[in-house]
C-alpha cells in the first residue's frame, strides 16, 4: 500500500542527548530506526489485519493518555499517528513498518484509545473484545507499550488490560508503561507515581515520559530497539540517516 510522503519533521524535536557518549549514540541509532516508521495498513476488525512475520509492538492506552503524541515523538514525525478531535471516535488498528534501508524488521500497532465516556456502551464492549483478542492471539506480538497519564495513575481499565496480557508476559511478552505528560508533575510527585506504578506493573518496565520536555524518549527508544533486536542488545554504534516516511491516512 502506498501513501503520500510525509515531510521530514522539525517537530517533535529529537530527545536531548545523553551525557554518556556511548549512551547518546545508542539513543541516536534507536531513534533513527524509529524515524523510519511508515504506514502499512488499517483494519476495523482483528480478522482484517494481515499476518506479519516481523516482531510487532502494540501501543495501547486510554483516550487522552497521550498515545498518538508519544508515537509521533518516538518516531520524530508530526502526523504518523493522528489524535482524533473527538476522543474515542477512531476505531481502527493501524500498522506501521520500521526498518533501515527500506527493509522493515518490525511493526508498530496503534490500537484505539479506550475508556472515553461519550462512546456508546455497545461500541466500548466491541472494542474491548477486539483488543482482548488481539493481545491474546496475535502471534507476532513481541511487546506492549501502555500509555498512562500519571496524574490519574493506572485506572481499572488499564489494570484489566494488564491482567489480559499477564499470561503472555509470563511466556516472555515484553511490556512498558510510559507515564506520559510527566512534565506536569513536580519532582516529588514524579518519584512517587513512578514507585507506585512499578509495584502495579508486576515486573514490566515503567518510565517517565514527556513529549514536551523530551524526557524518557531516548530510554524508551532504546528499549523498543532491544525488544526487536535481542541478539544485539543495545543499538549498535553505527547508523545511517533516517529516511522520510509516509504518514497514516487514518486518525488514531
Amino acid at each position: 500500500m502506498t501513501s503520500p510522503r510525509a515531510k521530514s519533521a522539525a517537530y517533535p524535536p529529537r530527545a536531548a542527548p545523553a551525557a554518556d557518549p556511548q549512551v547518546a549514540e545508542r539513543e541516536r541509532v534507536a531513534l533513527g530506526w524509529l524515524h523510519t516508521a511508515h504506514f502499512l495498513t488499517s483494519a476495523p476488525q482483528l480478522e482484517h489485519l494481515p499476518p506479519v512475520d516481523l516482531p510487532e509492538i502494540a501501543f495501547v492506552g486510554r483516550s487522552n493518555a497521550g498515545k498518538s503524541t508519544a508515537i509521533n515523538t518516538l518516531t520524530q514525525q508530526t502526523r504518523l499517528a493522528f489524535a482524533s478531535k473527538t476522543p474515542g471516535r477512531t476505531q481502527h488498528i493501524n500498522l506501521f513498518g520500521i526498518g533501515k534501508q527500506k527493509v522493515d524488521d518490525a511493526v508498530l500497532a496503534d490500537l484505539p484509545g479506550y475508556g472515553y465516556a461519550a462512546v456508546p456502551k455497545e461500541a466500548k464492549l466491541r472494542w474491548q473484545r477486539v483488543m482482548g483478542n488481539y493481545l491474546i492471539t496475535r502471534e507476532s506480538l513481541r511487546g506492549v507499550v501502555l500509555m498512562c497519564d500519571p496524574r490519574h495513575g493506572l485506572t481499572e481499565l488499564d489494570e484489566i488490560l494488564l491482567d489480559v496480557i499477564r499470561p503472555r508476559v509470563q511466556q516472555g511478552l515484553k511490556f512498558l508503561i510510559l507515564l506520559t505528560k510527566s512534565d506536569k508533575l513536580t519532582r516529588s510527585e514524579a518519584a512517587k507515581v513512578l514507585s507506585i506504578t512499578r509495584l502495579q506493573a508486576g515486573g514490566g518496565e515503567v518510565k517517565l515520559f514527556s513529549a514536551l520536555k523530551k524526557q524518557g524518549v531516548g530510554d524508551a527508544a532504546q528499549l523498543l530497539w532491544q525488544w526487536v533486536h535481542p541478539e544485539g542488545g543495545a543499538a549498535p554504534a553505527q547508523s545511517q540517516e533516517p529516511q522520510e516516511t509516509p504518514e497514516s491516512p487514518e486518525e488514531t
